[in-house]
């Protein structure tokens, strides 16, 4: 299987698909609806929450805060992770105009 070849495709067809995959993962989905939930979190409370293994948990967390959906500050020896307000904002806002793509759509073309 060949690379993926993302510098062929415009940043903003890829960002599209980084958001695509981070909702990909019913983990990470549920990360992002508790944090919405407590509007923060621990690590730990996570581990809880989502029933997954630390090291499961804090690579979703990882993908998640890469993608800057969430962020984290340390706390003692705990890291307390919360909804990136502004980056959720915008990636609505990206997402919105690609899925109403459809609304202009006069008639059915096939």
């Amino acid at each position: 299987m060949g690379l993926t070849k993302t510098e062929k495709f415009t940043d903003k067809q890829n960002q599209i698909a980084q958001f695509a995959k981070v909702f990909g993962h019913p983990a990470r989905v549920a990360i992002l609806q508790h944090l919405f939930r407590i509007d923060s979190c621990v690590c730990g409370d996570l581990v809880l929450e989502v029933g997954l293994a630390q090291p499961t948990i804090s690579q979703h967390l990882k993908e998640l805060k890469q993608l800057g959906l969430i962020k984290g500050n340390v706390e003692g020896t705990s890291v307390c992770y919360c909804i990136h307000k502004e980056n959720w904002t915008a990636m609505k806002e990206i997402m919105s105009e690609f899925l109403d793509q459809d609304l202009s759509l006069q008639q059915d073309c096939c």
